[in-house]
Formats: structure tokens, C-alpha cells, sequence
């Protein structure tokens, strides 16, 4: 049996065309998306339509007459059961929509008037979501040929774009990125190096963001930031190679496909007017990702999770291109991907609303020093990434006289950071401090 649901409406025939309208109005306003059957009773049962040499017509013009703004839906005859039906199909990101003058929303299979206060938000809303359409204040100089070239490959190998690199310029036209000669700021993001916003990484100690061992700042590209994140993130959480009669394999705590995919959703739905920017944050207990954009209130996470729910694009012209270049699936499938990576090992994974914005937050499970794990009468041993007070470690073996400037530099960490990791090899009496702090130098134990 068929069953309507919030983007899938029945009508009996097209008698309830008006009607039909309205719920088309309600889907967009809603998800953005909705199917409108005419041949289909409310129960769901199949009961054909009838079609005329201008029904097709008659349906297309009423849609594109009463709606507004304007919508160009689809509408086609479907054979469902061996009975003729009409079938319309229609998208639209520039909500508020209106029929006949009035707004409405979809609630479940319902169609309710919207208030004059929920159609102010949706106009804020509309405001936020064509912030990627802005002129940007970048010029075509200002633009990584190379990133460009290299996104055209992976569009090129995945199949998703059909003609080739030419040159800047002509290749942003013929991706949406330019307004006449000038860029947008889904362009400025996306290809333009460097970029005004960040991404922040940091590793604490414990379980919140008292005491930090290292803390790093990415800038770049959207492509750019999400391989640094990425790598950030590989670098900092432990792995452990289970040694079989084949080739000696590397396991993360975590999926790297789950990693990788929650990165690149953070920066796909980001809210990029918003001067915040996203992070990566590595606890004892968790990796947490944020992304500076609120997740949509009528929204649940579990929906999506569940394979239920429908996408709500805050920036559909980036998402459209990442798509292209498989660094995302664009229609709603990234919570689940997620999701089911992490299932598939038995890994905890959250997805948090927060006040201003969304958390995937992935629970690590606790693997011991040294643990070692008997699989297919093979030792598997953890094999833990470098860490950053090993490196420290390894720099005063080297040179006892180093400084703490010094360790900055080749380390990259804060002074709070090099002072944290200094006391740790104090206290485990690896090293010790002879003479005064100027002038004097360290001791191996």
C-alpha cells in the first residue's frame, strides 16, 4: 500500500488541483521538495486518472501560475499498477513560497497556514542561505588555479561534470560561480586561497577544554581545510595493526570514512556568515566536529539517521559542487553514511544540537597501552600515532640545550602546550631541568 508522508501528497484526481497546489507549497516551505500524485487515493489506493490531450498542460500552468515566487515543476504520466497517473515533481530553495497568496507548512500529511512569524523566519532564513550568492570581493587573480585543475579531475573521474578544464574564468562560469565577471562567495570559499575564515583543531588532555596539548589553526579553501581537519584528526587518535597471514593492516579507533565524511559535511552546511568558525576538538573520552550552522528546528537528527529525512540545503551552489567532486553526497545520506561506519565497529556517535550550532561527537573506545588482541592466531598490537610529547622528547635527546622557542617552532605548539608536555616528562622523571631556565640545559634520565 502507498502511504503519503511530508513530501509525497495523493489526490484522487486532478478535481483537487487547488489543493494540490497548497501542498505543494507546504513541502517546499517545509523541505524544499515535493511529489504530488493525482491518481491516488488518500488510503493509498490506486485508482487511476484520467488524461486528456491538456491535462499534462492544464496541471503544469496551474502550478506555475499560483505559486510564488515562481517554481518550474516536472509533471509527467506515470504507469502505477497498470493505471494512468499524473505525477508532479517540484524543488525550490527560495522559501517563503505562497499559494493563492497565503504561505503554508507541511506537518506530517497535513498542510497548515504558516504565521506571519514563521514566515518572517523563513525570510531570515532565505537571507542566510543566498549568502554564498554575494559578490565577493576576491578577484579571478585571486583564485588556486591548481585547486581548480585538481577539482576538475575528481569531478571529471566521478562521472558528475561533462566538460573539462579550460581555463579559470571559464570554468567557474560554466560551475555557477560568477556573476558576470565578478565571483561569488560559494567561489570565494571553495577556490581562493587564502580564506578570511578558519578551521580550529585542538587535543585536550581530559574530557572538556581545561588543559590542551596542542592547538593548530587551518586556513585555505574549503578542499584545503577539510584535508588538514582531516589529517588533524588521523594524526591525533590512536590505530593498531592487526597482523594477518596478508599484508599488515591499519585500524583507527574510529572510521576514517566517518571522520572524513563528518568534516566535510561541517563544512559543506557551515553558516558562513556567521564569523565563527568550525572545529575539531580531540578528548580523552571523544572526537567532537562543529560546524557554526544551527541544525533546522522542524528537523531530527534521527530522522536522517533513519533514512527518513529530507534535505534542507543552507548552501546549495557549495554542496552542489562538492557533490560534483564526491567530497559530498548531497542528498541527505551524510548522518546515516556516518552513522553505519560506525556501527559497523561498534563506535558511538552522537549528533548534538547546540545553541550555536551542530556537533557530531564520536565516543573512543578504550583501547589500553599496549593492548594486544589475539585475531586469527596472530598478535594485533595497538600502534598509537607519534605523540606530541615523544617529539618533544626526541628534541632534547637531540639537543639538550634547546629552548622552549625553539620547541614552538619545530612543533608548532603554543608556550602553554610546550610547558604542559614539559611537565608531563618532568613528572614521569624522564627529564630533568640543570641550571637556571636562561642558561642552563635539559638531562636525559
Amino acid at each position: 500500500m502507498h502511504r503519503e508522508s511530508e513530501t509525497i501528497e495523493f489526490k484522487r484526481s486532478t478535481a483537487e488541483l487547488k489543493e494540490a497546489v497548497v501542498a505543494i507549497v507546504a513541502m517546499l516551505n517545509k523541505h524544499g521538495q515535493g511529489e504530488v500524485y493525482f491518481g491516488i487515493s488518500d488510503d493509498g489506493k490506486v485508482v487511476g486518472q484520467d488524461i486528456g490531450r491538456m491535462t499534462i498542460k492544464d496541471v503544469t500552468q496551474a502550478v506555475v501560475d499560483n505559486i510564488e515566487p515562481k517554481i518550474y515543476p516536472k509533471v509527467e504520466t506515470h504507469q502505477i499498477e497498470g493505471k494512468n497517473c499524473i505525477v508532479i515533481e517540484a524543488h525550490g530553495i527560495n522559501s517563503p513560497y505562497f499559494a493563492y497568496g497565503r504561505a503554508y507548512i507541511r506537518v506530517g500529511e497535513s498542510n497548515k497556514a504558516l504565521s506571519p512569524q514563521k514566515i518572517e523566519t523563513l525570510i531570515l532564513d532565505k537571507k542566510k542561505l543566498l549568502w554564498e550568492n554575494e559578490i565577493s570581493e576576491k578577484k579571478l587573480k585571486d583564485v588556486n588555479a591548481p585547486a581548480i585543475k585538481e577539482y576538475m579531475r575528481k569531478a571529471n573521474a566521478a562521472k558528475r561534470i561533462n566538460f573539462k578544464y579550460t581555463n579559470v574564468k571559464q570554468t567557474l562560469k560554466k560551475l555557477g560561480l560568477l556573476h558576470g565577471e565578478k565571483l561569488t562567495k560559494a567561489a570565494e570559499v571553495l577556490f581562493c586561497d587564502p580564506f578570511m575564515l578558519e578551521f580550529q583543531a585542538a587535543v585536550f588532555a581530559g574530557t572538556d577544554k581545561v588543559t590542551f596539548l596542542d592547538i593548530r589553526s587551518f586556513k585555505g579553501n574549503i578542499f584545503s581545510l577539510r584535508e588538514q581537519a582531516e589529517n588533524y584528526v588521523k594524526e591525533h587518535i590512536k590505530w593498531r595493526a592487526e597482523i594477518k597471514s596478508g599484508p599488515r593492516k591499519e585500524i583507527p579507533e574510529i572510521p576514517v570514512e566517518a571522520i572524513r565524511e563528518a568534516v566535510g559535511n561541517s563544512l559543506c552546511h557551515r553558516d558562513y556568515a556567521n564569523p565563527k568558525g568550525n572545529e575539531v576538538a580531540v578528548f580523552k573520552d571523544r572526537v567532537d566536529i562543529y560546524n557554526p550552522g544551527t541544525f533546522p528546528d522542524e528537523l531530527d537528527p534521527q530522522d536522517f539517521v533513519e533514512g527518513d529525512g529530507y534535505s534542507i540545503l543552507r548552501n546549495p551552489l557549495i554542496a552542489e559542487t562538492m557533490y560534483k567532486s564526491e567530497d559530498i553526497e548531497k542528498w541527505a545520506s551524510g548522518l546515516k553514511r556516518i552513522y553505519d561506519e560506525c556501527a559497523a565497529v561498534e563506535i558511538k556517535v552522537e549528533f548534538k544540537r547546540v545553541k550555536t550550532g551542530f556537533v557530531v561527537s564520536f565516543h573512543r573506545p578504550r583501547w589500553e597501552e599496549g593492548e594486544g588482541l589475539e585475531l586469527g592466531g596472530h598478535k594485533t598490537v595497538e600502534k598509537t600515532v607519534e605523540k606530541t610529547v615523544e617529539k618533544i622528547f626526541g628534541l632534547i635527546k637531540v639537543n639538550p640545550q634547546i629552548t622552549q622557542k625553539q620547541i614552538m617552532d619545530k612543533t608548532g605548539l603554543t608556550r602553554r602546550g610546550i610547558e604542559w608536555n614539559l611537565k608531563k616528562l618532568k613528572d614521569e622523571r624522564r627529564i630533568k631541568r640543570v641550571g637556571p631556565d636562561k642558561g642552563g640545559h635539559w638531562e636525559v634520565i
